[in-house]
């Protein structure tokens, strides 16, 4: 079976006509058409439904389709294989939370990046489960995955399931972060039930597995809190300055952050508040040069903000 016939099926539903992916893969659109009629009669089944109104994907098209992307991700990476040894040193691809130590580990890291020998470096602020499927499906060198503390177990066994090696970073209590001028600022002691009357700023896209009593407890506080969703850190800072009503909870932030937006950060004791960033990667990866420079920023950065401490 022809894989390119497999890139073929997917620029169609990409494109949503035969005629446009034809143009996008500059061939001609009977030739188009005659390689999906024999992908599909190889396969014993449509890929596609062809009308007057163009062309719908089929419920095992859709299957197929869906496998059809793994499999051209996974022979993408299969051919980069040859090239890691000289694209090893040129590239770097990063999956993280958004937390500010890291991100400043990262920006550090990058500072003492040799630039003029060339470089290309991605890096994806996303949820957890979005992170460890980066590492194993997308090619990024490694990743750092957030969990709560009783939650460990669950993603022990998850990564090793995955073939992926891990190292606790940090294991640490969230802390709340607001405005200087957050009428709980001055306040000497924070519980739980003082944030009742005030806004939480909360990232949108955490996806985390949730047993029983964790959706409970979310059903109960979704009743009754005022909230704020947002998907990237530049967000959540403009609005804890100048929205002095709003709080956030978050990992210790560095010294700078916090002068840099006038922001303060307290501690607040509520259950289930311990927290872990893990490193990871995949068991066949063998770490660089670039992969050590940034793990050693990285733990520069969280020694910095936890030897601050938390008022």
């Amino acid at each position: 079976m022809n894989t390119l016939y497999f890139r073929y099926a997917v620029e169609i539903e990409r494109a949503g006509s035969i005629t446009q992916a034809a143009q996008n893969l500059y061939m001609a659109q009977p030739n188009l058409s005659k390689a999906i009629k024999d992908l599909e009669e190889d396969l014993g089944y449509e890929i596609f439904k062809r009308g007057a109104g163009g062309i719908k994907v089929t419920e095992k098209g859709s299957e197929f389709l869906y496998h059809a992307h793994k499999m051209l991700e996974q022979l993408d990476e299969m051919e980069k294989i040859g090239r890691r040894e000289t694209e090893g040193a040129r590239r770097f691809k990063l999956s993280i939370p958004r937390g500010s130590y890291i991100a400043n580990g990262f920006t550090e890291f990058v500072a003492e990046l040799p630039m003029e020998e060339g470089i290309e470096i991605t890096v994806n602020e996303t949820n957890t489960l979005k992170t460890i499927d980066n590492v194993v499906n997308r090619g990024y060198n490694m990743g750092i995955i957030r969990y709560r503390k009783d939650d460990e177990d669950y993603f022990e066994k998850y990564l090793t399931a995955n073939k992926l090696e891990y190292e606790t970073i940090w294991e640490f209590e969230y802390v709340l972060v607001m405005s200087k001028n957050h009428p709980l600022a001055a306040k000497p002691v924070i519980v739980g039930s003082d944030l009742k009357d005030y806004v939480k700023i909360t990232h949108g896209d955490i996806e985390m597995p949730r047993n029983e009593r964790r959706q409970q407890e979310e059903k109960r506080s979704s009743s009754c809190e005022r909230t704020i969703y947002v998907y990237e850190r530049g967000s959540q800072f403009d609005l804890l300055t100048n929205v002095p009503t709003t709080y956030m909870w978050v990992s210790p932030l560095p010294e700078k952050h916090l002068l840099q937006h006038q922001l303060v950060q307290r501690v607040c004791k509520v259950p289930d508040n311990l927290y872990r960033d893990v490193l990871i990667y995949r068991k066949d990866y063998q770490l660089g040069e670039n992969d050590i420079l940034f793990q050693k920023k990285l733990y520069e950065s969280k020694v910095d903000v936890a030897s601050a401490g938390v008022i």
